[in-house]
């Protein structure tokens, strides 16, 4: 079921079934992706800040943006990947370069902390008080604040439409819209696609999945899981910002995602959604330079380009 093209790179490429307690720290250590080397040789800028938590806590941050910005430049706030249990706001972070480049956006990019440290509501609250600092201080990072775009992948693609709904029913921040690459939706993981990739060794596996959801919802009762954590429950899909989703024919959260788009648009809302035959999870995160993935790369930027009116 995979893309030939994929199906060759992954050979070489260290797969496991099940993520345990025990392989965590290791894992935390190896997918630590220092920034420096990713903006060597780019004309980008880059400052440090940091937004507080609800319960006080500092939550790291970094502005990315052109060399030399435009006034009133899009902002895209990005939430990194790893099932909320590993990752930084370092991860994947190729992917918004490339639309401070093309397109001349801000970007921010923002910490959140990781299960099962904190659980339940903490990583989405974390990501939402992070789109509050920002609408903030959209003057001082030059940004326009009607032209905000939450965005992320696979855990933080979830995150995105986590704080997306949190943003509609309290108020704001105003979203423009929301990009959830092959984003991490449902806990209940009990898909066919989720079902599919069980018991084989994978990128993310069905029971790597059960794992990292277990870390995230620790003692929450299974009946009192909020939506704002666990996207697929939400019940109204009215008044979201347009939207784009993606995910590979071949991976976990295939049709948890196919779901929400289809439902976004039974609310009466606008979503693109590309399946990509042959992809498996995060396909273009781990070879951006795989046909598909460039293909995936380019319908994104041709989307956030046609949003932002860039």
């Amino acid at each position: 079921m995979l893309d030939p093209e994929l199906q060759e790179l992954l050979s070489d490429f260290p797969l496991v079934t099940e993520v345990t307690a025990e392989m965590l720290p290791i894992m935390r250590q190896a997918s630590a992706v220092p920034v420096e080397p990713l903006l060597a040789g780019r004309a980008i800028s880059r400052r440090e800040v940091t937004a507080t938590a609800s319960d006080g806590s500092d939550l790291p941050m970094t502005v990315l943006g052109p060399a030399e910005p435009a006034p009133g430049a899009a902002c895209i706030y990005w939430l990194h990947g790893g099932g909320m249990i590993l990752g930084d706001r370092f991860s994947q972070l190729d992917i918004p370069l490339e639309w401070i480049e093309r397109l001349g956006v801000v970007v921010v990019t923002a910490d959140y902390r990781l299960a099962p440290e904190v659980t339940g509501m903490t990583p989405v609250d974390d990501a939402y008080q992070g789109l509050l600092w920002v609408e903030k201080h959209a003057e001082e990072l030059g940004i326009d604040p009607s032209r905000l775009v939450v965005a992320g992948i696979s855990a933080g693609g979830g995150l995105a439409a986590g704080v997306a709904l949190m943003a509609r029913d309290l108020g704001g921040p105003a979203i423009a819209a929301q990009l959830l690459i092959c984003p991490m939706l449902d806990h209940r993981n009990n898909s066919t696609s989720s079902l599919q990739y069980a018991g084989q060794p994978g990128i993310w596996t069905h029971e790597t999945n059960r794992f990292a959801w277990n870390a995230v919802l620790g003692d929450l009762p299974v009946d009192r899981v909020p939506a704002y954590v666990s996207p697929a429950l939400a019940t109204d899909l009215t008044g979201l910002p347009t939207t784009y989703v993606d995910a590979g024919s071949a991976e976990v959260f295939r049709d948890e995602d196919v779901e929400y788009a289809s439902r976004i648009w039974a609310a009466g809302g606008q979503a693109e959604l590309h399946v990509w035959a042959g992809g498996f999870h995060g396909f273009d995160a781990v070879f951006p330079d795989a046909a598909l993935s460039v293909a995936a790369r380019a319908a994104r930027s041709r989307w956030l380009a046609g949003v932002l009116g860039a």
